[in-house]
């Protein structure tokens, strides 16, 4: 098989940090591999080329345009970490993959990005506990709806189904720490928390306390390297209906984490007050945060009720657990002061159809 890896996103937090990974190794089958990165900007194009990897500034929105990369750089498996929201970018890559497997005559390979909120009650799931082994492709089309990630997790398998290309959805929860890419070092939530809570001097959280799934930004990488490996290897495991891998590695205390972010913005003399006040509502919640304000009550009081079982299987052995993560909240803070110098962008398609 060929051992060709283009990875999209790679300007982002998630995505930057695993094309690090990936380019860091010095042994092993991810080192043999050939390496390609998908980035959107003639900026970040020229960041990334530094690193001595093939830089592809493509729009993955444009079909056309994915095709001639994917089959120009002959691609045959896409770690896909840009979007869990827009179906229209995995439905290009995989049609696209589709054509390289027709033209190799070799296996393709699409790792998907998908969100653990999906699997909460607050995120629409009714079933309640849920295992990654679980038939949890069947049980999200009988729930269907509007979720624009549910929507996408069902339209990766089936097209790739469809288009014969071996599929996997690594559930991703909350991530925190230090990104090791290029670009963008710093993950979603905690820092709209902290940049929030110092735009108006305090800190606020839901009147509902969650439990998040989550995992540190290092080992979630781990666990993106790992499958890697194993498709390089030709190892079988869970991949399409079966191939959801919950990537969690302890829970997110929201309410302590936010304690300690009051404490930290305090001690700075960046926050008015050490502990948080309540959101008076979800609505100016989403619009200070930058979040949808659909979704924005799931993500910050949901918990769920996820077993993590495929990624163990794999051998993943996540470092990092609840206590590290709540002794980290300073470091989350200093990084937020240091690092944040680029937009995300995650929630741009849904924050404008707010408007």
């Amino acid at each position: 098989m060929g051992n060709n890896i283009l990875i999209t996103g790679a300007a982002g937090y998630i995505g930057g940090s695993v094309l690090a990974n990936f380019i860091s190794r010095t042994s092993g089958p991810i080192k043999a591999a050939q390496i390609s990165a998908a980035v959107r900007s003639e900026e970040q194009a020229q960041k990334l080329s530094k690193l001595g990897v093939n830089v592809i500034q493509v729009d993955l929105v444009d079909e056309t345009a994915v095709k001639e990369a994917v089959l120009r750089n002959e691609i045959d498996i896409v770690v896909h970490t840009a979007s869990a929201i827009d179906g229209r970018i995995p439905s290009h890559l995989i049609k696209a993959l589709g054509q390289r497997r027709k033209v190799s005559g070799e296996e393709t390979y699409f790792i998907h990005s998908s969100i653990t909120t999906l699997f909460s009650e607050e995120g629409g799931w009714p079933y309640g506990q849920v295992r990654d082994t679980d038939t949890v492709f069947e049980k999200e089309k009988e729930i269907g709806g509007p979720h624009p990630v549910r929507q996408t997790n069902i339209l990766v398998t089936e097209q790739a189904k469809a288009h014969g290309v071996t599929s996997f959805n690594i559930v991703v929860p909350h991530v925190y720490g230090r990104g090791s890419g290029e670009w963008r070092k710093l993950s979603v939530s905690i820092p709209a928390y902290v940049r929030t809570s110092m735009a108006h001097k305090i800190v606020y959280k839901f009147d509902k306390d969650g439990h998040p799934p989550a995992a540190h930004i290092s080992d979630l990488i781990e666990l993106y390297a790992l499958l890697v490996e194993k498709i390089l290897q030709k190892e079988r495991i869970p991949s399409g209906e079966e191939g959801y891998y919950f990537a969690m590695a302890h829970r997110t205390p929201w309410w302590a984490a936010m304690d300690r972010i009051a404490q930290s913005l305090h001690a700075r003399g960046l926050v008015a007050e050490s502990k948080p006040s309540i959101w008076p509502s979800d609505k100016m919640a989403a619009d200070y945060l930058g979040f949808p304000v659909l979704y924005v009550r799931a993500m910050g009081t949901s918990s769920g009720d996820l077993v993590p079982v495929n990624a163990y299987r794999l051998g993943w052995k996540p470092k990092w657990d609840e206590e590290q993560f709540l002794a980290s909240i300073d470091d989350e803070v200093q990084a937020v002061l240091e690092l944040d110098t680029v937009k995300a962008t995650i929630f741009d398609l849904l924050t404008s159809a707010d408007k």
